[in-house]
């Protein structure tokens, strides 16, 4: 028989031969950890205008052939550690942002290589099982009841608006099928506190941003379960449904905890789905006996909302959502289209039945790798480690002439500077002395820190989620912010 011609190899402008993948790998790691060995001696940030960095990345036409991609990298990695905001920097205390864990980093590569989509359990086994681990063990670690169901998701955010939607089918279950012309107006009651997605989340929702009852706080910003009790006879009265009530686990500003055992027993009593947002605070729960007091009742909530790219330290993107009972999530999410092939008696965990998503990336392995790596023990110091250095600045601003400590709780810290204590000085004043200091600091680059408005009046604000920071960083603090207040106070 006459031999087929081979089949020329195909050549594809995106293919690398493992060698040279191989090369560019070490190179790329070793410049990785480098940048990170360096980083307590570089500044935080280098205060560049968005035009400055806009120039940087140019504005010319996509190229029509391709570049070397040993240069590309080489390029990419120069540009993105020169100018970049360092958020994994020990003197980095804005937002709720965390250190990265390196084994996170390595985790981020291995399963980019793998590529999974853990949408199907047969279409991604061992991902859906170590997901499914991972929703299992973040439970336990915050003490949420066994048997729950859950995800990993994007974020805060989306872990927040699968909880309400979960919630909506709960609680009118025609909405799935006739839409919401089918329900009365529905309400969802949250503190002042709040964060912002929950705007968001009723938007998406279809419930209306008239939905939202936004009730006040005590003078520690944590819900007022009076008031709240108030709102939800109020809206029964007016032949409005109560949907959900929202208690917050750690507040953006100031990390407060809202009485979360008395709303749980509130919601009960009216039939409410009550959710926690703990997607910062949450993780103190594995604190145990030194954990705020109110912070366990996070166990008695219908849904909880958390961020392992807060407080647990993964690289961003790792939300997660849990739902004490499982099945809520499938009456809101689940879908059987064909392609998906016909259910299995022996069937896993299909995640895109869970939640919004139909194509998952591989989010849960970084935050696998990272709990086995630490264990609940590891976990517990370095969040207590992070809480006492929130502690010790307070201290340490208590103790600095012409700076003054604000309300804080968990990690959070808040201080601003006043050019006199003595004298009284124009609130209105303060605040824009405050904000200007505020943004002189984050182009500084000596460190960076985030604001909070609290009963109106502004703060500088220090998030502490970085197990890189430690004494010495916290006790230089104070005198950064008093030069630079100081410069300012003069007019410099």
């Amino acid at each position: 028989m006459p031999t087929e011609p081979e089949s020329p190899a195909r050549e594809a402008a995106l293919a690398m031969a493992p060698a040279q993948f191989r090369a560019l790998g070490h190179a790329l790691v070793d410049r990785i950890a480098d940048m990170m060995a360096a980083l307590p001696q570089r500044p935080v940030s280098h205060g560049e205008t968005p035009a400055e960095v806009r120039a940087l990345v140019g504005d010319g036409p996509l190229p029509r052939a391709g570049t070397d991609p040993a240069a590309l990298l080489d390029g990419a990695a120069t540009l993105l550690f020169e100018h970049s905001l360092r958020s994994g920097h020990p003197r980095f205390h804005g937002y709720i942002s965390a250190s990265p864990a390196p084994i996170g980093v390595l985790a981020e590569l291995l399963a980019a290589a793998l590529n999974a989509n853990v949408a199907l359990w047969h279409a991604a086994p061992l991902a859906s099982e170590i997901e499914a681990q991972t929703v299992r063990w973040l439970a336990e670690l915050v003490g949420y009841p066994a048997g729950c169901g859950g995800l990993l998701t994007s974020g805060g955010t989306l872990a927040n608006l699968v909880a309400l939607l979960a919630a909506r089918r709960a609680v009118r279950p025609a909405v799935r099928e006739q839409g919401l012309r089918a329900v009365a107006p529905l309400a969802v009651y949250a503190s002042t506190q709040t964060h912002a997605w929950l705007h968001k989340a009723v938007d998406i929702a279809g419930l209306g941003l008239q939905a939202v009852r936004r009730i006040p706080t005590d003078a520690e910003q944590r819900l007022d379960v009076g008031a709240l009790a108030a709102s939800i006879e109020a809206d029964l009265a007016a032949g409005v449904q109560p949907l959900m009530a929202v208690g917050t686990a750690g507040t953006v500003s100031t990390g407060a905890i809202d009485p979360l055992p008395a709303m749980a027993a509130l919601c009960r009593r009216h039939g409410l789905w009550f959710h926690v947002d703990g997607a910062y605070g949450a993780p103190a729960a594995c604190l145990g006996d030194a954990a705020p007091a109110d912070l366990p009742g996070l166990r008695e909530a219908d849904s909880l909302a958390l961020d392992p790219h807060k407080w647990l330290y993964a690289p961003i993107e790792a939300g997660c959502v849990l739902v004490r009972d499982p099945r809520h999530l499938l009456d809101a999410f689940s879908q059987r289209p064909p392609y998906y092939g016909a259910p299995r008696d022996d069937e896993g965990v299909n995640f895109h039945e869970l939640g919004p998503q139909n194509t998952r990336g591989f989010r849960a392995l970084k935050v696998w790798l990272a709990l086995r790596m630490a264990g609940r023990e590891g976990y517990r110091q370095m969040i207590g480690d992070d809480i006492a250095l929130a502690r010790r600045l307070r201290e340490r601003v208590q103790a600095t002439p012409r700076l003054e400590a604000g309300p804080g709780g968990l990690s959070i810290a808040t201080l601003r500077y006043r050019p006199d204590p003595r004298e009284a000085h124009d609130e209105a004043a303060l605040d824009a002395l405050n904000r200007r200091l505020l943004e002189r600091l984050q182009h500084d680059g000596r460190a960076w820190l985030g604001p909070a408005v609290v009963d109106g009046r502004f703060w500088l604000r220090a998030c502490i989620v970085n197990f890189g920071t430690g004494a010495a960083e916290v006790d230089a603090l104070p005198a950064l912010v008093l030069e630079l207040g100081d410069a300012l106070s003069a007019g410099a």
